[in-house]
């Protein structure tokens, strides 16, 4: 009986592992809002492709560059109690599908391992140079990246690539509502040294939080990576589209909710708002977007809230057009 009841037992946090690692939530972004890819891509149009969580792809035909550039992934328990390193055939596969070679640059928007840490071997797989902060620079030196191929950005500084002019403007990370998580994940700021991989996930460290502003003669767009903010941060800039980051979003209160919107889609007027950073950290990196997996919802939750606060947003703005992206499609951005 006592083994009988032994393996009962087992067989059922076997199945409740099972259930808490491997089944998905919705995503928090309605299913009308989804684009086509495009048939045919004019000469001259602006064009952006999405891979997942803030990984874009941006292209004019003359020249491609990257936000983010991340392909790997790892289930939640291996995050939990494993050491990470990149993926090289993810990465590889990931370039394939977005049918990119060669890149000017790859563009983190901070230093945390689902940003940071395949960008290195993007740059190296594709000849591009790497921007983020001096953090995002350490990752690259210990994945042997060359130094003259790391360029640490200065606020507010815009850095040209080809038409597109980049600046990056210092912002805030998400703020974690608990303060266990947000001393692990944001109490120690910086990456002092080169991170030589495999290491913990919490040794991918935030180094600076950047938005992007981004002007090119066909249109101008802002990519918010994380739901992060600084006050009057981006005041006097204007965008005809805003990337909005929104991971994690719904576990704080309304009040952060709305002064995100405020410092960030509202500051800068947009025409157009495509949120991004909505899908699982830990599912896989092709196929249809899936929401966090059980065990992640319950450790951050608040899905509905924020899947709640942009149809509010929705509704309060209709002269604002939604959209996502597919994965991998080739999405015209300006004409």
């Amino acid at each position: 009986m006592i083994k009988q009841a032994l393996l009962a037992g087992v067989v059922l946090v076997a199945a409740g592992v099972a259930y808490l690692t491997g089944v998905y939530e919705d995503v928090p972004v309605a299913s009308r809002w989804q684009v086509q890819p495009a048939a045919e891509v004019p000469p001259g149009a602006v064009t952006v492709r999405f891979s997942g969580t803030s990984t874009l792809l941006f292209s004019d035909g003359q020249t491609h560059w990257m936000v983010d550039g991340w392909f790997s992934r790892f289930g939640p328990l291996h995050l939990l109690v494993r050491k990470i390193a990149p993926d090289v055939e993810a990465i590889k596969r990931g370039l394939e599908a977005n049918e990119v070679s060669k890149l000017a640059a790859v563009i983190p928007v901070h230093s945390h391992y689902d940003h940071a840490m395949d960008a290195p071997l993007v740059a190296s797989l594709t000849g591009a140079s790497l921007f983020g902060s001096e953090s995002t620079a350490n990752i690259g030196r210990g994945l042997g990246l060359e130094e003259s191929r790391i360029q640490v950005f200065t606020h507010r500084k815009p850095v040209r690539l080809g038409a597109f002019l980049v600046t990056p403007i210092e912002s805030r990370h998400f703020e974690f509502p608990d303060p266990a998580m947000r001393e692990r994940a944001l109490g120690q700021k910086q990456i002092s040294a080169p991170l030589v991989p495999p290491v913990s996930v919490f040794d991918y460290r935030v180094g600076e939080a950047y938005i992007l502003h981004v002007n090119h003669p066909r249109g101008s767009f802002l990519i918010v990576g994380s739901a992060g903010y600084v006050p009057g941060a981006l005041q006097s800039l204007e965008a005809d589209v805003v990337f909005l980051g929104v991971g994690g979003l719904g576990s704080q209160t309304d009040d952060y909710r709305e002064t995100f919107w405020q410092e960030t889609v509202a500051a800068v007027s947009p025409s157009r708002v495509i949120p991004i950073h909505f899908d699982s950290l830990t599912g896989p990196a092709e196929g249809d977007f899936r929401g966090p997996v059980k065990l992640m919802s319950f450790l951050s939750p608040g899905l509905e809230n924020t899947r709640s606060f942009l149809l509010e947003k929705e509704a309060a703005n209709p002269d604002l057009v939604w959209q996502t992206l597919p994965r991998f499609g080739q999405v015209i951005l300006f004409p």
